[in-house]
């Protein structure tokens, strides 16, 4: 079990598009091992590679209860997004102690290449579909927080300064 550290906001790598995956390794495998362990000891329903320095389209989620039943993505794209929205309260280990309510289609079509390396489709609903959504926003450099208003995200980040030094 290996646990990574997850970088410190405002680290430019999370500001950062990560690369596509080419094919699935080994090596991409034992990433994704990493990633899971991380995301369990924060522990949280989700994580992209570039939370952790892993600079590829890399994403996990678990939104089970039960846990044990991480999905693991390569390169994930939303095909199809629900109409209607759910409103969650969305955090990030890259900035502890802060979250802020996010709304997001409630369901979520995704492509992405599954741990055989096949091109793979699945639909997300709730906790999960607000996850990966998440995770691919992180992919793409975007932080939860950039979905809030300008006033509501300088509020947060002030906040997150004065605890986090």
């Amino acid at each position: 079990m290996t646990v990574r550290k997850c970088l410190p906001w405002p680290d430019k790598r999370l500001r950062t598009k990560a690369a596509p995956v080419s094919e699935i390794t080994d090596e991409i495998r034992e990433i994704w091992t990493d990633m899971i362990d991380t995301m369990e000891a924060m522990p949280g329903v989700g994580l992209a590679g570039n939370q952790i320095g892993v600079m590829l389209r890399l994403a996990v989620v678990d939104g089970s209860t039960e846990r044990g039943r991480a999905v693991r993505l390569a390169n994930p794209e939303i095909l199809h997004s629900s109409i209607e929205l759910r409103e969650h309260d969305e955090a990030s280990p890259n900035l502890p102690g802060m979250s802020a309510k996010i709304k997001r289609p409630r369901a979520v079509t995704v492509r992405f290449l599954n741990e055989d390396g096949a091109v793979d489709r699945r639909d997300f609903v709730g906790i999960e579909a607000t996850s990966v959504q998440h995770q691919i926003d992180h992919l793409n450099g975007k932080m939860y927080f950039d979905r809030l208003s300008k006033v509501k995200r300088d509020m947060l980040l002030r906040k997150a300064k004065k605890l986090n030094g």
